[in-house]
């Protein structure tokens, strides 16, 4: 006679109630949205009370997710969607109608070396095997759009390599480039969480020129970085010559608004290979000073 063993559960799972309620017999009573299972009302999930709860829901899908998936730590890749890869910013300056417009396709045409750079830094950190327990890492994450975040995704495709991408939801119409690994294809509808997710697993972070958005998702890592909040990773500044253009960094120091050590948690770099070889020295370092510490 062998011992009973017990079921993993008795309660059905949520999946099936729904089902079930979907069946049930038409009544005034049924069919008021009062009777409507709380996690199928939309109508009650959108309600202004539910905020937390959908906050709660955006943090926990998207890491589930990448937990199911294996992903440990992402290179996160920020960057402008206005620019182009090479022929196409070559096509914007054939375009180009007045001098203004000429101007600004001209600085394009100049960046969109960049698309090929984030393309090959993705192919690089791509290619890193799994660890002895299965786990992905340096995985590449993009915001999910076009241009450099296309090339970063895009670069991970080549090698046929999974890669993450985190949507928005925007009031003009947008969809996922087509290199992001579906499964791991996020849309977000508060740029809080997102933005959350882009760092909460990140251990290295490529930052290719942009505009707000990325000046945006910089500097918050930036500060948090700044005020001990997390620990240091690599940061990457792409273009040293826009970045010095576009920030005055040392006027900061200047006007006793940051520190002079401050600076140093970015590194700016050029190329792929550049890059890649600061991400190494770092943890190599880190690597030496834990084992010194233990």
């Amino acid at each position: 006679m062998t011992d009973p063993r017990a079921p993993n559960r008795v309660f059905p799972p949520a999946s099936e109630d729904a089902a079930s309620a979907k069946t049930v017999v038409s009544t005034p009573q049924t069919e008021h949205p009062a009777y409507k299972l709380a996690f199928q009302d939309m109508d009650f999930l959108l309600r202004e009370d539910l905020r937390p709860v959908r906050f709660q829901l955006e943090l926990l899908k998207a890491q589930l997710l990448l937990d199911e998936a294996k992903i440990a730590s992402t290179f996160v890749f920020y960057g402008s969607a206005r620019i182009p890869e090479p022929d196409k910013a070559h096509a914007l300056l054939e375009m180009a109608s007045d001098e203004k417009s000429r101007k600004i396709a001209e600085r394009l045409v100049a960046k969109s070396k960049y698309y090929e750079v984030a393309r090959e830094l993705a192919r690089i950190t791509s290619r890193l095997p799994r660890d002895e327990a299965g786990q992905r890492h340096f995985v590449v994450c993009s915001g999910g759009g076009p241009s450099i975040m296309e090339a970063a995704n895009r670069g991970a495709s080549d090698v046929g390599a999974e890669s993450i991408g985190l949507n928005i939801v925007l009031p003009h119409e947008q969809a996922p480039n087509p290199y992001v690994t579906p499964s791991l294809s996020l849309q977000f509808h508060y740029f809080a969480l997102r933005k959350m997710h882009f760092l909460l697993h990140a251990r290295a972070l490529a930052a290719f020129p942009g505009g707000f958005g990325t000046f945006d998702e910089l500097f918050e890592l930036l500060t948090l970085i700044q005020t001990g909040k997390i620990k240091a990773i690599p940061i990457l500044l792409f273009g040293r010559e826009f970045w010095e253009r576009v920030v005055n960094f040392e006027a900061l120091v200047e006007e006793g608004v940051v520190s002079e050590r401050d600076l140093g948690l970015f590194t700016y770099v050029e190329t792929a290979e550049e890059a890649w070889d600061v991400v190494r020295h770092f943890y190599e370092e880190q690597a030496k000073k834990d084992a010194e510490e233990g």
